[in-house]
C-alpha cells in the first residue's frame, strides 16, 4: 500500500510532508506533488504534516478523489524529486480548501 496526494494540493503545494519522509518519495510538479508508490513505504509520516489535509492512505482516498492514484503513479514518473521543504504557492491560503482544483493542476 502507499500513501496518495489528492485535490487539495493542487496550487497549495505545501512540502512539509517532503521534509519527513525518510526515502523521498515525493515528486514536484509546478503545482502539485505526487508520491512515487513504489518508493512509499507506507510509514504515514507524511500524512499528519500536511497542513492541507491532502494526502490519504491508497485505501481511505475519498470516491470523489479516485483519479489520483493514478495521477500520482504518472506524475512521479516524469517529475524531479523534491526532498527538501520549500515554501508553499503564493497564494495557497486562498486555494485551501476549494473543491474541484483538478483543473488548476498544472502539468
Amino acid at each position: 500500500m502507499t500513501f496518495v496526494v489528492t485535490d487539495n494540493c493542487i496550487k497549495c503545494k505545501y512540502t512539509d510532508c517532503v521534509e519527513v519522509c525518510p526515502v523521498d518519495c515525493f515528486y514536484e510538479g509546478p503545482n502539485f506533488l505526487v508520491i512515487h508508490p513504489d518508493e512509499c513505504i507506507d510509514c504515514a509520516l507524511c500524512e499528519p504534516e500536511c497542513p492541507a489535509v491532502a494526502i490519504f492512505s491508497e485505501d481511505e482516498v475519498p470516491a470523489e478523489m479516485q483519479e489520483f492514484i493514478q495521477l500520482n503513479v504518472e506524475l512521479a514518473e516524469i517529475w524531479p524529486n523534491i526532498t527538501e521543504r520549500k515554501d508553499p504557492m503564493p497564494d495557497a491560503a486562498e486555494w485551501d480548501g476549494k473543491k474541484g482544483k483538478i483543473a488548476d493542476l498544472e502539468r
